[in-house]
């Protein structure tokens, strides 16, 4: 007999599934679901709903996924396949950003965010880590902080270990299914641990010598917030590589740079020395962050280096 639930935990190696009657059961994949034409790393992920079936022996297997809503992928680095889904059918992603121990550079905020507009996810930023900011910190907080919230982002400023603004970051949450992402040693443990009063997650240090995070969070594992929704929290990543862009697409995915580039004089511009490109104007008037462009740049070469490489000799 099939039940139905939600996948609350991915270890890599089994699945753990809150059913509809509220049990919890641990779940395993059967091979010859995850080679019909999956290219992830893992065809089943957080958020997913799925069907379970018990088998000859008396073993839980998913055996069916339903159609997701959403979902937020990002490169594997698995070389063998593909993708690497973070999250399914979640409400907001929230990227949880440092400016310093480690620095999170505005590269890989762009590149998510991107990702998240090509996947229909609704996406926020937090500045975490406040408590050691000096004014240098303050000052390139505040600048971020301006530029994305202009963009359309919310942007909360925060600290864990203080307590400042995790009352109103704790508002946005409530009753939102929201992915929890961000670079190794952001502190998304510790802000959960700030949030969900008894998680008792594991935090780790951030290295002295190479100012980077230590992966704390192994699996990836959903966490009821105690007013309601929940969190989705993945391992730390290092880097994030976008997958399934085209080029003629890429601006789509930067909102500021696709208001301005309906002014262009052609259709078909991608803002890299065409004649009449507004978006170019724009950057000129300071109307465009240099840094989103220089980030809008990055995903266009990595893709012409992709097609060059897929090019015969």
């Amino acid at each position: 007999m099939n039940r139905e639930g939600i996948v609350i935990r991915n270890t890599g190696s089994s699945f753990l599934v809150r059913l509809d009657d509220g049990s919890e059961t641990n779940c395993r994949v059967k091979g010859n679901f995850r080679i019909k034409g999956i290219r992830t790393t893992n065809p089943v992920a957080v958020g997913d709903r799925v069907s379970v079936t018990k088998a000859a022996d008396d073993a839980d297997y998913i055996t069916a996924i339903a159609p997701r809503r959403n979902y937020i992928i990002r490169r594997a680095s698995n070389l063998s396949k593909e993708s690497h889904i973070l999250a399914a059918n979640i409400d907001c992603t929230l990227l949880v950003v440092s400016i310093r121990d480690p620095f999170t550079p505005t590269t890989f905020i762009d590149r998510f965010l991107a990702t998240a507009e090509a996947y229909a996810v609704p996406a926020a930023l937090v500045l975490n880590k406040e408590d050691i900011w000096d004014d240098d910190d303050h000052e390139l907080a505040e600048g971020l902080r301006i530029l994305y919230t202009s963009i359309g982002y919310p942007v909360f400023k925060v600290s864990a270990v203080s307590g400042e603004g995790i009352g109103e970051l704790r508002e946005f949450l409530h009753d939102k299914t929201t992915l929890l992402a961000g670079n190794s040693g952001v502190g998304k443990s510790s802000l959960i641990n700030a949030l969900v009063p008894g998680a008792e997650l594991k935090t780790g240090r951030v290295s002295d010598i190479h100012h980077t995070g230590t992966h704390t969070t192994t699996f990836s594992e959903m966490v009821p917030l105690p007013d309601g929704g929940q969190l989705i929290d993945v391992p730390g990543v290092k880097g994030f590589g976008t997958i399934g862009f085209k080029a003629s697409e890429v601006s789509h995915y930067f909102p500021e740079i696709f208001r301005y580039g309906r002014e262009c004089r052609y259709g078909d511009c991608k803002h890299t020395g065409e004649p009449g490109c507004a978006v170019r104007q724009a950057l000129e008037e300071h109307l465009i962050s240099e840094s989103r462009f220089a980030s809008y740049l990055s995903i266009l070469e990595e893709i012409a280096d992709k097609d060059k490489y897929r090019k015969p000799f």
